[in-house]
């Protein structure tokens, strides 16, 4: 197997590349993982200047030597590639798998959409760099090579169709023509480093939506790393959700083992048993 490493939005270090290397090729001795040189690029927040991150996306993803693309980061700039590359995808890119999380979400949510069906939200190279990260990349190696199900989140049974995405992401794709079709999806939402009043104003948008309303339900994970405000909004995330989904007629159907952290677990946009 052959995995494809971009960076549609930061940059990683190199040490993290050859860590994740070092780990894949114990773990897998006969898969080889490629980092795009691209992925090591700086300017300013990005990866390199859109044209050249785009270029590298396309790159890896209509090239049929590669059974995945891993992305290798999130930060911003995923969501700026979208009109770029989308369009010009070819079969060879529909074969593919592409996992990641975060800002990725802005391509995985445009891919999926599209009709791809190998798209999934899970951990991602850069996961490498948190305390006890080699456990997340573990995770996502073990399923982009064997499907294990015990890479999945949890609360995953047959026949559930799913999808993940970052909170504030997903209320970005609003009005786009890159929201997927979510009807009749188990929606699981996560977010880091955003106020509870960000993410109440996000769920009012997004439970609003007359195509999440089309959800079977959402599944909310862990929220972190969350700024103080002040005065205190007065409620938990949790809290926020449940509200938005009591008031938007949309169930609420308990938590997700997501998020930004190590636990992060695998959760394949669609058929979990199709993506394959």
């Amino acid at each position: 197997m052959r995995i494809g490493v971009v960076a549609p939005g930061a940059r990683i270090p190199l040490e993290t590349a050859e860590g994740v290397s070092v780990l894949a090729a114990d773990l897998y001795p006969a898969l080889e993982i490629v980092f795009h040189p691209q992925c090591f690029l700086s300017d300013g927040h990005f990866a390199g200047p859109d044209e050249v991150r785009a270029a590298a996306f396309l790159e890896v993803a209509n090239d049929e030597r590669f059974d995945a693309l891993w992305f290798a980061n999130g930060g911003y700039g995923a969501g700026r590639l979208t009109e770029l590359v989308v369009p010009r995808l070819t079969e060879a890119a529909r074969r593919k798998t592409y996992l990641g999380y975060s800002d990725a979400g802005s391509l995985l949510g445009a891919l999926y959409a599209s009709g791809f069906q190998h798209v999934a939200h899970g951990p991602m190279p850069r996961d490498l760099t948190r305390e006890n990260g080699a456990t997340a990349v573990r995770r996502a190696l073990t399923w982009l090579v064997e499907r294990s199900p015990e890479s999945l989140e949890p609360s995953i049974s047959p026949g559930d169709r799913t999808a993940a995405f970052n909170i504030v992401i997903l209320s970005h794709l609003l009005g786009t023509p890159w929201l997927p079709d979510l009807s009749g999806h188990i929606l699981m939402l996560e977010d880091v480093s955003e106020h509870i009043y960000r993410i109440d104003r996000c769920l009012l948008q997004l439970t609003s939506n007359p195509q999440i309303r089309g959800a079977a339900g959402i599944r909310l994970g862990r929220v972190s790393a969350v700024p103080p405000n002040d005065p205190d909004f007065g409620r938990t995330e949790e809290e926020v959700v449940r509200y938005w989904c009591e008031r938007s007629g949309i169930r609420y159907l308990g938590r997700a083992d997501i998020g930004h952290d190590v636990d992060n677990k695998v959760v394949p946009f669609g058929l979990a048993a199709t993506i394959g």
